[in-house]
This record gives structure tokens, C-alpha cells and sequence, in this order.
């Protein structure tokens, strides 16, 4: 049986060109980045020149890039250096957002008493801005604003120039997760007044297990884990040198093709809810789908039906990857606390498909298919 997968914004699957430029580093340049001869040189020079690489596709500064092992990690440094660092003792988010974020906020409210706010939601999925600057104006202490860029979920974009500009206004700390964007738009932190920003390799075609922390040289933070000198005293360990390669190979692809990939991707989403339309009745999309949305996501809400219960697992049984929410809490019992957190009508089945560039309008039209059977 033909697999068909349709949940990339879980992960994605590897560009042969990264998993060529990682080999050397998995075979022949073995060395400890931190070792002073040739072999440990030779490691250290592709970290660095991965940095610049990544610096200069992300405009920023190559001291302003740390390396990690993913998104997670990222989001949890950079909220718990807002905190311990930077002296905020309230923090803005929203309940839509990634559980790296809501459970390190949950974490540090009772471990540090900081007050949390959460941004109302509109019905279309979107962050009241309105009301952020409501919290801001009101707030007796220094802020950190953390909301992500794009939901992993319904695929809505923020306007993070705007969250920015309102940040900078009340002297703000901005933390965004940008996980799912980075590598997929043209992005500028610091334009952005962004002083925390989190990427993951295995969103856009590189390998598992490595991301950055974009920390805006604006601001000093203290190291998260301690004990050697690596990544510029910020986070001891050895590096993930292959992964890193990988990283920025990957990243310099994506930016390289991402106008091709997207207008391709967009079509083949565009064209799954034409024909999700014409042949699923009573089917709706949750969030802004096609206004201020990723081009890689369509949440999908079915009508509640014994058979659509089952979807998930009846769509695997044939063979097709597809999502009920965020894949790092796929194996929890309860609904998308994305979806619980929009206001309005909670009926349907929600089913999040993401596609990349190695999907194709023939996949559609073989789950439509599926679907039409199934359903």
C-alpha cells in the first residue's frame, strides 16, 4: 500500500541534499568542536560558518543565534530568561498557544509567582490586539509577551510587526515562537522588535533534534544549562555538529526555493478545500484558513458522525498521515486545547492536514477519494 502524508507540520521528511551535506560529519569529520587540533578545528569551522549561514538568511547577527536541540528547548530558555533575567513578572500569552510555551508559563508562575495574563481570541482564531494593548497599559510590572507567529493547529499568522510596535511602547520583553515559520517566509527579528525566537530543523526539511534560539543582542541573559564553554557559554554540551550542518543546508534550501514551494503548496491546500467543499457536506475550516493563515495547513472540521469519530484512525488503516492537533501531545486523551480556545461553536471533528513541497494534487485527490468512502 501507497503511504500519503499530510502532516508536515508535525515533521517533515529529510531534502537528500541536507542528508548529503550532514555525511561527512556523521563519518569522516568526527571531532569534539571544543578539541584544538586539527580534527576538533575542522568541526568548529562548520559550526561557525553554519551560524553565519543561518545569521545571514535570518538577518541577524551570527552572536545573536544559539543552537539547540529544538523548538522546546528554545522556548523554555528564552521564556525562563525573560523571567530570570530580565526581571518580568508578568507574562501576556494566549491559551492557543504551543505546550512548550503554556506549560514552561504554568511552570514558572508557581515556581517563581510571576502573574499570567492571557490575550482574549477572536472568533476567527486570531489574538485580540485590541486587548493586549488593554494588558499592557494596565500592567504594574515589566511584561513578557509571548505569542507565537504562526498556530501549529489552525495556521493563523500574527502580525508580529504590530505585537512589536506595542511592545516596544511599553518597554515589553517579545518572545515569539516562530517554529513553524522559519523557513518557510522572509523574516527580520529585530525590524520585528523580537527579542526571542525559536526555530526547529525538522519543519522545513532538515533533521530532528537541533533548532535555534535567536537571543536579540539587545538584551543579556545568564546560561540555561551549565558546565562547559559551548555555544558561546549559553548552553553547555557538544554540539550536535551534524544536525547543525543539516540545520542551516536545510535552511538555505528553503530560503533558496520558497517561492516556488509555496505557490505549489498553497495550491494543493487551496485545492483540498474546493474539493473538500464540493464533496464533504456540512465540512467547515477552523481559524482564518484563507486570509492570514500558513500556506502549509488546513484544519479541518467534519461533521460528527460515527464515521468521522474514527476518521483518524480509519484514514491511517488506508494509509494516510494525517493529524487531530499537535503532534506532541497526540497520545493525550483530550481535545486540541487549540480549537477549545476559540470562541463559538466546539461541533465538529477537527483534522489538521500540512503538506510540503513533496505532496502533490494527485494525494488529494486520492484522500478525497478515501474520504468519499469512508465518511
Amino acid at each position: 500500500m501507497t503511504r500519503i502524508y499530510f502532516d508536515n507540520a508535525a515533521t517533515t521528511p529529510m531534502d537528500p541534499l541536507v542528508v548529503e551535506a550532514m555525511l561527512p560529519y556523521l563519518q569522516n569529520h568526527f571531532g569534539n568542536p571544543s578539541s584544538i587540533y586539527s580534527f576538533g578545528r575542522e568541526t568548529r569551522l562548520a559550526i561557525e560558518n553554519a551560524r553565519k549561514t543561518v545569521a545571514s538568511l535570518l538577518n541577524v547577527k551570527p552572536g545573536e543565534i544559539f543552537f539547540t536541540s529544538g523548538g522546546t528547548e528554545s522556548d523554555n530558555m528564552a521564556i525562563r530568561s525573560a523571567v530570570e533575567d530580565l526581571g518580568c513578572r508578568q507574562i501576556i500569552t494566549s491559551p492557543l498557544e504551543h505546550h512548550a510555551v503554556l506549560h514552561t508559563v504554568t511552570a514558572l508562575q508557581k515556581s517563581h509567582g510571576v502573574t499570567v495574563e492571557e490575550v482574549k481570541v477572536l472568533p476567527n482564531g486570531h489574538v485580540d490586539l485590541t486587548h493586549l494593548a488593554q494588558l499592557l497599559n494596565t500592567a504594574k510590572e515589566r511584561c513578557l509577551v509571548s505569542l507565537m507567529h504562526a498556530n501549529n493547529e489552525i495556521g493563523n499568522l500574527l502580525d508580529v510587526h504590530a505585537v512589536g510596535a506595542l511592545c516596544r511602547q511599553h518597554q515589553a520583553i517579545f518572545h515569539s515562537d516562530t517554529v513553524q515559520t522559519v523557513g518557510h517566509y522572509p523574516l527580520d527579528f529585530n525590524r520585528d522588535n523580537i527579542h526571542f525566537a525559536t526555530g526547529a530543523a525538522h519543519k522545513f526539511h532538515g533533521p530532528k533534534g537541533v533548532g535555534i534560539l535567536f537571543i536579540s543582542e539587545n538584551v543579556k541573559v545568564n546560561p540555561m544549562i551549565h558546565g562547559g564553554g559551548q555555544e558561546r557559554n549559553m548552553r553547555a554540551g557538544t554540539e550536535n555538529v551534524p544536525g547543525i550542518v543539516g540545520f542551516a543546508k536545510a535552511l538555505e534550501i528553503a530560503m533558496q526555493e520558497g517561492e516556488k514551494d509555496q505557490s505549489k503548496i498553497q495550491s494543493i491546500k487551496n485545492y483540498l478545500a474546493e474539493q473538500l467543499l464540493k464533496n464533504v457536506p456540512g465540512v467547515a475550516f477552523n481559524g482564518d484558513w484563507n486570509g492570514q493563515s500558513l500556506y502549509t495547513v488546513l484544519n479541518v472540521s467534519f461533521p460528527v458522525t460515527p464515521q468521522s469519530e474514527l476518521l483518524l484512525m480509519s484514514l491511517d488503516m488506508q494509509g494516510i498521515c494525517v493529524s487531530a492537533g499537535s503532534a506532541c501531545s497526540s497520545g493525550a486523551s483530550q481535545g486540541s486545547h487549540v480549537i477549545q480556545g476559540i470562541p463559538g461553536n466546539k461541533q465538529g471533528v477537527p483534522i489538521r492536514f500540512s503538506f510540503s513541497k513533496y505532496n502533490t494534487i494527485a494525494e488529494v485527490d486520492a484522500l478525497i477519494e478515501k474520504l468519499k468512502a469512508l465518511l
